[in-house]
This record gives structure tokens, C-alpha cells and sequence, in this order.
């Protein structure tokens, strides 16, 4: 089950110089000094007109880009790597099921307390030593399930993965410091990293599986741990560009921020989307092809987060909520017909609302949350998607197993957009953005 990789955290030391603005060249070689002024990418008369380009061309983007691409691919392909490798060595896919669950409930755990400290100390400096604990619980159960320690030494180990931190996160972290005053870029680089989420979602179980099945069932998690800690290196030496840590001005949890709590509601309710659509397909497909049907979906969610980010405006939630919820009765109406290219072509219209819905829920979370609680504010959203990530995956397997016509489960997601679009109308702003 891939998790939703979507955290932000304004954190980082200042250890190293930052870029400045210049009157006349933005865009240019950076001036080294102690001010943390955030980078502008309109005002360069030389900025390339490509929304994404004029991403690129910051100072120094490209190189974090690239290691947190490296870190976060494992995160679409530590849990399938996981469930093959169990399954080979128990011969139980309900023990496979079970460990990877227990790993994904203990992550929901931490996440929130591993933010707190990125947002209170650092990117670098929490990020590396987490990422490096959390290698080491991987390759401990790796360990376990090659010698076939007991079933409970497993569940022990893979709860030892959890202090994993949100990579998506603080890449959304730094963008949003050096981007600072200028919505439209922030914008275009929310989608940019929203269509990274999906890209990583279609390609990491993909690998994982080559892997497993090419070399041995330990590959997967082997070759993950290594990108993981490799990738999340890489970023952290990227001083440049990480946010300063930001004074904390107030205490408690982000939930007590008006406005904060009804919006988390709405992530519980779409992530329910996402964990049952995923379940229903396999289960309806129930052959070899159902994961590039499935990746289908993704596709269309990655194609409309890329055209979503050229966009001069962004859209109201409830649009978005609204588009999901047409969107969601494609697949059950396809999956009617019993074609599977109808199936097929539904998956890959109903992603296409899922990109935009995420990058401007994902928007409204930067908005609400203090400047100093702002990783663990994403994190909290991240959570509730993956509460409703595991709640829709419970629901749409429990409407497999008792569905009364072939189609019958595809209304589970269906019904979950409809709930989080009715969530947003009924405890929401009419004006929220």
C-alpha cells in the first residue's frame, strides 16, 4: 500500500549562507550572506517562461530535487518489497499484510513528534539520524524474516522503521521558504512535488517487485534502505536552501488552529478514496495486469498535477472535492460494463482529480499553520490520509469479499468523495482556498 507521501516543515539551522535578492537579477549567482531573504523567481528578466523551468533555475533547487527524488522512491516500494519477502519465507500473506500494517500504523504514530523536532531543530540535523534509525529497522527485519525469528519478532522490528521522516515534506519545506511572497510559483512547485508523489507511487512498487522476484525476495529492502539513506544525504547536504528554524511563538498542536480540524476531516475522508480504490481494483482485476491498471490511476493524477501547476489560479477545495466525486463513479460505471480497457480509461480519468485536490488541500495546510509548527501541521494531514488510507483499504476488502455484483465495490470510493466533498460544504469556508 503506498503512503501518501504529502508533510511541510520551515526548519534548518542557519549554518550556511542564504540567497538574496538582487534589484536587477534574482535569479543570478547567489550573495552570500547572513540574512535568510526567500528567493523570487518573477523578477529575473531572464526567468525561463516555463512555470517549471523558472522552478529549476532557483539556486540550488535542483540539487535537493535530486536527492529527495532518490529518498522518496523507496517510499512507494518498502511496503511491497515487504510483503513478498515475508510472504516467501512464511508462506502467509495475512502475516505479510499484518507486519506491513503494524509499520504503517507506528509511522502514523511518530510522524507528528518526528515533525515536531524537524520544526524544532532542523532538517539535517533530525532528518539524517531518523533516516538512519529507520535503515536499521528495515534492515533488521530483513534480518528476522531471512532467519525466520518468530512471528512477533517481526511486528516488534518493523515498528523500529517508523521514525522515517516525511522527505516530501521538507522538499515542500524548502520551496516554500524560497518562494516566500510569490503564490503562483508556490503554487506550480506544490504540483511539481505532488506529481513526484505519483510518479513515485507508480514506479517504487514496480521496482520492488523486479527486484524481488529477479534477484532474491530481500532485494526490495535491501536496495530501498540503500536509495533511502543515500537520497535523504544528499538533501541534508543541500545547506543552502534549507529554511532556517523559525522562533516558536506558540504552543500546543496545530489541531487547535481554527479552521485546522474540519480540513483534517476532509484528508481522512479522501485518503478513504485512495485505500479503497486501490483494494477494489486488485480484487476486481485479480490477475497480473492489475497493478499497470491500477498505475493508471496515478498516471492521470501525475499528467493533471503537472497541467495544474502551469495554472495562472488555483481552485477552491470544494471544486476540487466536487470534480473528485464525478470523477470517482468512472470506474464504477466502467467496471459495469466488465471491460477492463473501460475499467482502465475510468482509473485514468478518475486520477485525474486527485493531483489538485491534494496540491490545494496541501496549500490551505501551509496557510493555517504557524510558520513555527508548519512540518507538523502537513504531518497531521499526512496522518489523517493515512488513517483513511488504512480505514478505506479495511472497507473496500470487506466489499470484496461480500459483493454482491462484480462492480459492487468501486462504490466504496465513490462514496468516500462524495463524504469528504460534503465534509468541505458543511464545517468549511465558502471562501477557502
Amino acid at each position: 500500500m503506498p503512503q501518501p507521501d504529502l508533510t511541510l516543515t520551515p526548519a534548518g539551522p542557519a549554518l550556511a549562507p542564504r540567497y538574496r535578492d538582487h534589484p536587477t537579477a534574482t535569479l543570478s549567482r547567489p550573495t552570500h550572506t547572513h540574512t535568510h531573504t526567500p528567493i523570487h523567481t518573477h523578477a529575473h528578466p531572464h526567468t525561463p517562461r516555463n512555470a517549471y523551468l523558472r522552478l529549476f533555475a532557483v539556486p540550488g533547487a535542483r540539487s535537493f530535487i535530486v536527492g529527495n527524488l532518490i529518498a522518496r522512491l523507496p517510499m512507494g516500494m518498502f511496503g511491497v518489497s515487504a510483503v513478498i519477502m515475508i510472504a516467501a519465507a512464511y508462506d502467509s500473506y495475512a502475516l505479510a499484510g499484518g507486519v506491513t500494517a503494524t509499520g504503517m500504523a507506528a509511522g502514523a504514530l511518530t510522524a507528528p513528534w518526528i515533525a515536531r523536532l524537524v520544526d524544532r531543530y532542523g532538517q539535517a540535523r533530525i532528518a539524517v539520524p531518523a533516516t538512519a534509525y529507520a535503515v536499521l529497522g528495515h534492515l533488521v527485519l530483513l534480518l528476522c524474516v531471512h532467519e525466520k525469528a518468530p512471528a512477533w519478532a517481526l511486528f516488534a522490528t518493523t515498528a523500529l522503521t517508523a521514525t522515517a521522516p516525511n522527505t516530501g515534506g521538507m522538499s515542500r519545506a524548502r520551496w516554500a521558504h524560497l518562494l516566500k511572497g510569490d503564490r503562483d510559483a508556490l503554487h506550480t512547485a506544490n504540483a511539481f512535488e505532488q506529481a513526484t508523489d505519483e510518479l513515485c507511487f507508480m514506479l517504487g512498487p514496480v521496482v520492488a517487485a523486479l527486484l524481488c522476484s529477479t534477484l532474491f525476495p530481500e532485494a526490495g529492502t535491501l536496495v530501498g534502505a540503500g536509495l533511502f539513506l543515500t537520497g535523504v544525504l544528499i538533501f541534508a547536504a543541500q545547506r543552502s536552501t534549507e529554511p532556517p528554524v523559525s522562533p516558536r511563538t506558540v504552543t500546543g498542536s496545530p489541531l487547535r488552529v481554527p479552521g485546522m480540524a474540519p480540513l483534517l476531516a476532509v484528508f481522512l475522508a479522501t485518503g478513504a478514496v485512495f485505500g479503497s480504490m486501490e483494494v477494489v481494483t486488485v480484487a476486481y482485476v485479480d490477475g497480473p495486469v492489475a497493478g499497470p491498471v491500477l498505475a493508471l490511476q496515478a498516471a492521470g493524477s501525475c499528467a493533471a498535477g503537472l497541467l495544474y501547476g502551469r495554472a495562472r489560479r488555483t481552485l477552491r477545495l470544494r471544486t476540487c472535492l466536487a470534480a473528485m466525486a464525478v470523477l470517482m463513479t468512472m470506474p464504477l460505471l466502467a467496471a459495469s460494463t466488465g471491460s477492463l480497457l473501460a475499467l482502465a480509461a475510468g482509473l485514468l480519468l478518475a486520477g485525474m482529480a486527485t493531483a489538485p485536490t491534494m496540491v490545494t488541500g496541501m496549500g490551505m495546510v501551509q496557510r493555517l499553520t504557524p510558520a513555527s509548527q508548519l512540518n507538523e501541521g502537513m504531518t497531521l494531514a499526512v496522518t489523517a490520509l493515512l488513517g483513511g488510507i488504512a480505514a478505506g483499504s479495511a472497507t473496500g476488502g470487506w466489499a470484496a469479499d461480500h459483493a454482491p455484483f462484480a462492480s459492487f465495490g468501486f462504490l466504496i470510493p465513490a462514496t468516500a468523495a462524495a463524504t469528504a466533498l460534503a465534509l468541505c460544504a458543511a464545517t468549511m469556508r465558502t471562501n477557502a482556498r
